[in-house]
């Protein structure tokens, strides 16, 4: 596995079986992870309906991962009925620093990113005008442009963490 793109669902605070099916773990508004249909390692070889079609021209090799909420979202003053919930947050980045001590992944902008900042990278992919993640609801100051770099820098406080450093 090369990288981590992170998303939000667009969905309510649960995952649902289509959702198991485009990404590969799912972080529920309490915090639990779920595992998705496919497991990451079938991202290594994309074959048509074997592998989690999370990030348009960005899946094959790419582990997905999903805040589930944020249906409705406008922007930060409408954030519809389902925004990210401050736990969900944490526990995400969490298992995102878990992921990479697992698969070896380096946290830089070009491994570890949200579905945003990987269509404006690639924007003649499907993922161009993707707007998961641009907010964060328990980080209401962290402007659109900034909040891949402040995930990264999430995951590295908990890689640190689980490391022991």
């Amino acid at each position: 596995m090369k990288r981590i793109i992170i998303h939000w669902t667009a969905g309510n605070y649960f995952p649902t079986d289509f959702e198991k099916q485009c990404y590969h773990f799912l972080v529920d508004k309490n915090g639990k992870v779920y595992n998705g249909k496919f497991s990451p390692e079938c991202n290594l070889k994309c074959e048509k309906g074997r592998y989690a079609a999370h990030t348009g021209g960005g899946n094959t090799g790419s582990i997905g991962i999903s805040l589930c909420g944020m249906y409705g979202f406008v922007s930060k003053y409408n954030q519809g009925k389902f925004p990210l919930t401050s736990k969900q947050f944490e526990a995400a980045m969490e298992y995102c620093a878990k992921l990479t001590i697992k698969y070896d992944i380096p946290i830089t902008p070009t491994t570890v990113m949200t579905h945003y900042e990987f269509g404006q990278k690639h924007p003649s992919t499907t993922s161009f005008g993707k707007i998961d993640i641009t907010f964060i609801p328990s980080y209401p100051w962290v402007e659109k442009n900034d909040v891949g770099k402040f995930i990264r820098s999430k995951i590295k406080w908990y890689k640190a963490k689980l490391q022991g450093e």
